[in-house]
């Protein structure tokens, strides 16, 4: 016989409480043919509460020493109490980051940026070079026409 180490839900409606019981693999969760009850599990606890998660190491032990196989569940819990090696967790691939092309497109894009940003930088000291040619030409034009200009005579009535 098959023997798991699993989570049997109890509790009432959105308020769930589970057992950590050791059952036949071949039954469903909750049949009620239960080897043995390991512990128990309160989600509704905080996180760093004792009461949290509870187990009867010793029984746990023997258990597992007579070939029962824990559930996803049950063995981060065995792993937090230190009965078994944590599972390894698995390098991250590169799916969550963009494919070539799409990397292309943005370089290729922060280049034009970069270009347009280095064009707007020349013009703009191109631009106030010239405007300050421009300020100085029109003031030796205003000298000269200061300068030269002679008083308009009133027109008589």
């Amino acid at each position: 016989m098959a023997v798991a180490i699993r989570l049997a839900r109890h509790g009432a409606k959105k308020n769930p409480y589970y057992h950590i019981i050791a059952i036949n693999s071949r039954e469903a969760r909750d049949s009620g043919r239960v080897l043995e009850t390991l512990g128990k599990y309160d989600p509704m606890q905080p996180k760093e509460s004792d009461k949290r998660v509870t187990l009867k190491i010793d029984r746990i032990k023997d258990w597992m020493a007579k070939g029962a196989k824990p559930s996803d569940r049950v063995y981060k819990f065995l792993a937090n109490a230190g009965l078994v090696t944590p599972k390894a967790h698995p390098t991250q691939t590169k799916a969550h980051l963009p494919s070539e092309k799409t990397m292309m497109k943005l370089k290729d894009r922060a280049d034009r940026l970069a270009k347009a940003a280095e064009a707007a930088a020349s013009s703009s000291a191109a631009t106030a070079e010239a405007s300050a040619t421009v300020e100085t030409t029109i003031e030796t034009d205003v000298e000269t026409v200061e300068t030269t200009t002679e008083p308009i005579a009133e027109p008589t009535a």
